[in-house]
C-alpha cells in the first residue's frame, strides 16, 4: 500500500495536512472512532488541550499498531475541538506531539469547531482513516 498527498498545480503547500491524499492497495481500511484526551482506564489526567491532543494522538496511535498499521497509514483526520482559540493557542504543543507520535503531514485533515463532545471535559476529538499493507 502506498499514498500521496495531492496538491494541484499552483496551490501553496499546505502547514500540517495534505489537501488529498491518494491511496492504493492492497490493503484493508481502518476506522478509527474519535479518540480523546483521557488515559486508557477512561480518566482525564489533564484539562489543558495540548495534553489532551498528545493523549488522543497517542491513542489514534495504539490502535493503529494493535490493527498491524503505522502511523505512516494514515490518509485521514478529523479533529473536533471545543474551542478553536484554544486550539490555535496549543499550535505549537499540538505540533510537537503531532511530529512525535504520527510523525507525517501527508493526511487530508479537517478541524471542526463544535459546541461540546459528549464527555465534558473533552477538548478535542480525534477520528483517522488508514490503509494498511495486507
Amino acid at each position: 500500500m502506498n499514498h500521496q498527498a495531492i496538491l494541484p498545480p499552483g496551490w501553496p503547500r499546505p502547514r500540517g495536512y495534505a489537501n488529498g491524499v491518494l491511496a492504493q492497495g492492497p490493503g484493508r481500511m481502518l476506522f478509527l472512532s474519535g479518540m480523546i484526551g483521557w488515559d486508557a482506564q477512561g480518566v482525564f489526567q489533564s484539562d489543558d488541550f495540548g495534553q489532551q491532543a498528545r493523549q488522543a494522538l497517542g491513542h489514534v496511535a495504539d490502535v493503529l499498531r494493535e490493527a498491524g498499521g503505522k502511523p505512516e497509514n494514515i490518509v485521514r483526520m478529523t479533529w473536533y475541538v471545543t474551542d478553536k482559540r484554544e486550539y490555535l493557542a496549543a499550535a505549537a504543543e499540538v505540533g510537537r506531539a503531532f511530529r512525535e507520535l504520527i510523525g507525517h503531514y501527508d493526511i487530508a485533515m479537517t478541524a471542526v469547531e463544535v459546541r461540546a463532545l459528549i464527555e465534558d471535559r473533552a477538548k478535542v476529538e480525534i477520528e483517522a482513516t488508514a490503509m494498511l499493507p495486507d
